[in-house]
């Protein structure tokens, strides 16, 4: 069929190349920017539809379309490296009937020969090669184009679940082996990263894999290695070696060599129980603690696989089984803003009930202004919503079509709506911000704060019991809450005389929490319970805290010129020194206990950093730095008095070497404790 010069041939072709230049975009978001815009369901959607029109119109098929490649790029900052077998994608079943399908043309390709399958879940995460030679990692790489990738080593070395030398199985080291793996970030991780994150004030993740990606490919590998990544290895590209008859059994193998694989796989001997298999995790995924966005199908045979071969972009010996969409069309009722802890005003969608997941929705965030004007979100709008992250609600995208006229455009509210006072949008801020420090919506939230586990810890006082105990005029601040009694709480809607009873005991036990927990609970913006450790851990008690200067709080490694203003700016505050005086009067832990220490130690006021392997695990070490009276840091820097090394010790080594620090190795580090106070001193580095 050639193409014709007709309006409705010419409206075709239109939109295949406004098709091509969408999936460019997205194309580039996801792979090159790690910010993507819409999602996976949306892009597997028009990706279809061109695949659909260009078998209509295969004249019009270009090179550079999207389905004639895997997708992306390598990075700006990174090398790119080659793959020594390319790294293609899977095609995509939605449904029973497309499994069927494909299962089909694998029987056509094998003459009528019944296959086995393997079954694997599909990890959302980012895809990587790894090099072994003689078993050693040598290279890895992200899949990039799926020709060449970015050379990531340094990185996924910080990666604890990818060996460095594979284990000795009895047989040779393979020459040369390429493995395939997901990288990702548990859902435990995840929410950690993120709890920082919004303690920092820096923008939040979208989802785990969001989350990985954007982990793996830091420039600095030591903010890779504090981001917890793990990995699942499912595959091997190019080896040279030892041979395998099935994938099952290079599994089982790969296991064997020390690489971290997933236990969910199965084989099957028919299409029916691999769909049985696949529609039994619908469900079963949300238990996980990581995030599978489906499920893979193989033919187990090798050369089976070999004969079924390739397509330009994909083998027809493997296939992608992608869940039903996690998605629901609502209507957006109206538009709460709500007003966090810090005074931060945040959009929420109040929608019409649906159910999404498994649950009914009727609230979406909005995240902040800048987010509903770039989606034009108005009230009266028909939305497209999702759990992001499979948890939150969120909302995708308005249906422009079916917007009503009167439909309302959204404006920031000049006053808060709950004390009336005028916000703010700082320069550089997404953000906008009630300034009152009297504003009831943040006393309410600092004190659900206050009590949280990470703050502390004063189980059974949720924000609904908080909430009626301000309204009852029974505490306005976190001090009223240690001068509560049982018969005050257990006449309170819900609250019987032993729960209010546990909650007087958790309120009492809390406060030998310490003064870590404590400045954390006091909600000191910027302040993440890291940081609030080490103020602790630096300052020991809440008065010297509140009097340092800028040049004392810089000083320590983990105190900038944002976070030391901020934390001045809070004790500057009368309301928030009579609040402390409070809580230290009704018997508030405000110091913190100095451990004991050995003060003859030649280790006693020094600065160690730890890489590498050694001899027992690292917590070993640090704490018997800490009780020799020094203290340990993540990273080099000129204030680093000694390096303690392992083996496989990486770029802290070359760094210390560069600033002329110290190093030690483990006989070097205790021959160093055992010097006591005789004048000694080990310069001696490696």
């Amino acid at each position: 069929m050639s193409p014709e010069t007709t309006g409705e041939s010419r409206a075709v072709q239109e939109k295949i190349a406004a098709l091509r230049r969408d999936l460019h975009h997205h194309n580039h978001r996801y792979y090159v920017l790690d910010a993507p815009e819409i999602s996976d369901v949306v892009f597997d959607q028009m990706l279809r539809r061109l695949q659909e029109l260009e078998a209509a119109y295969p004249e019009w098929i270009t090179p550079d379309s999207p389905t004639q490649r895997v997708g992306g790029v390598a990075a700006a900052g990174f090398d790119r490296v080659a793959h020594r077998a390319p790294m293609l994608s899977l095609g995509n079943a939605f449904s029973p009937e497309e499994l069927k399908t494909f299962h089909s043309r694998v029987i056509a390709g094998l003459n009528d020969e019944p296959p086995e399958y393997v079954v694997e879940l599909k990890i959302d995460g980012l895809a990587v090669n790894l090099i072994y030679e003689q078993g050693l990692l040598m290279q890895a790489a992200t899949r990039g184009d799926g020709e060449y990738g970015e050379n990531v080593t340094t990185n996924v070395r910080t990666i604890r679940s990818v060996p460095q030398v594979l284990f000795d199985t009895g047989e040779p080291a393979p020459e040369l082996l390429e493995v395939r793996g997901e990288i990702y970030l548990p859902r435990q991780a995840f929410d950690r990263l993120n709890l920082v994150r919004s303690e920092s004030g820096e923008p939040l993740f979208a989802n785990p894999r969001n989350a990985a990606a954007g982990s793996l490919r830091q420039l600095d590998p030591a903010v890779t290695r504090q981001r917890a990544l793990d990995i699942f290895v499912y595959g091997l590209g190019a080896r040279q070696g030892r041979e395998y008859a099935t994938h099952s059994e290079m599994l089982t193998a790969l296991a064997e060599l020390g690489f971290k694989t997933n236990n969910q796989w199965r084989v099957f001997d028919n299409i029916d129980a691999v769909i049985d298999y696949c529609g039994s995790w619908a469900e079963k995924r949300f238990q996980l603690p990581y995030d599978i966005d489906g499920l893979v199908i193989k033919v187990n045979s090798l050369a089976a696989q070999e004969r079924l071969g390739m397509t330009a972009k994909e083998p027809r010996w493997a296939i992608a089984y992608k869940f039903p969409a996690e998605q629901a069309t609502t209507k957006v009722e109206d538009i709460f803003t709500g007003v966090g802890r810090t005074g931060v005003l945040t959009p929420t969608a109040i929608l019409t009930p649906v159910r999404l997941a498994g649950s009914v929705v009727s609230r979406a965030t909005l995240h902040n202004a800048d987010y509903i004007e770039e989606k034009d979100i108005r009230i009266g709008d028909t939305v497209v919503i999702h759990k992001a992250g499979e948890i939150i609600p969120e909302v995708l995208s308005v249906v422009l079509v079916e917007r009503p006229a009167d439909a309302v455009p959204f404006q920031m509210p000049e006053n808060c709506p709950e004390c009336g006072n005028g916000v703010v949008r700082e320069a550089g801020e997404a953000a906008y911000r009630c300034l009152n420090p009297a504003c009831p919506a943040q006393a309410r939230e600092g004190m659900v704060h206050f009590v949280s586990r990470n703050a502390m810890n004063i189980d059974g006082l949720g924000p609904a019991v908080l909430q009626t105990l301000l309204a009852a005029g029974m505490v306005r601040d976190a001090a009223d809450l240690y001068q509560l009694k049982a018969e005050d709480l257990a006449g309170l809607e819900r609250l019987g005389e032993k729960s209010a009873q546990n909650i007087v005991a958790a309120i009492a036990a809390s406060r030998e929490a310490g003064l870590g927990r404590l400045l954390f609970g006091l909600g000191i913006r910027h302040v993440g319970a890291k940081v609030a450790a080490v103020l602790a851990e630096a300052f020991g008690d809440v008065d010297l805290l509140a009097r340092a200067t800028t040049e004392e709080l810089t000083a320590l490694e983990e105190i900038g010129p944002k976070i030391a203003e901020s934390i001045q700016g809070y004790f500057a505050d009368p309301e928030h020194l009579l609040l402390v005086s409070r809580l230290q009067s009704l018997g508030v832990k405000t110091r913190e206990e100095k451990k004991t220490v050995n003060v003859l130690s030649p280790l006693n006021g020094k600065t160690l950093v730890i890489t590498g392997t050694l001899s027992r695990p690292r917590p070993e070490w640090e704490a018997l730095i800490q009780k020799q009276g020094g203290k340990t840091s993540s990273s080099v820097s000129k204030k680093t008095d000694y390096l303690l090394a392992g083996t496989e010790a990486g770029s802290k080594l070359d760094k210390a070497r560069q600033l002329g620090v110290t190093i030690l190795d483990e006989a070097g580090f205790l021959a160093l404790l055992k010097q006591r106070d005789t004048g000694e001193n080990d310069d001696n580095g490696r």
